[in-house]
């Protein structure tokens, strides 16, 4: 069974707890996409430092993204989560939920709703 364990962030040298708890409960990180492989992490990072990793690598990746393609994209098949991250999945403006086209991928369809961020290319009239 895990354990936690107090880490360095490999980034910015923060420590943070890392690991799962011995009555079950997942390591933070489990609430992120699991969009890394082991050879491209140095270490573990912290919340701050992964959430802007994984927010940079998820920016590129969306900017591949062509309406004509979307609803063929890898985000889709991904393993659900019921967890939304901010920075990853949205973004505060004016105290509301702004949706990222991340979050929009990862649905596989587009909701025809106009969302700002829509990877579909669907434009309310």
């Amino acid at each position: 069974m895990n354990s936690i364990k107090v880490k360095n962030c490999s980034t910015c040298g923060t420590p943070f707890n890392c690991g799962d708890t011995t009555e079950g409960s997942k390591c933070w990180c489990n609430n992120f996409p699991p969009i890394f492989t082991p050879s491209e992490m140095v270490d573990c990072l912290c919340s701050s430092c992964f959430t802007v990793a994984c927010s940079t690598k998820i920016d590129e990746y969306v900017a591949t993204i062509m309406p004509e393609s979307a609803t063929d994209n890898k985000a889709k098949d991904l393993p659900t989560t019921t967890n939304l991250v901010e920075g990853i999945d949205y973004y505060l403006e004016n105290g509301n939920y702004v949706f990222k086209a991340w979050f929009h991928l990862k649905r596989g369809h587009c909701c025809t709703n106009g969302c700002r961020h829509c990877p579909y290319g669907f434009k309310k009239i």
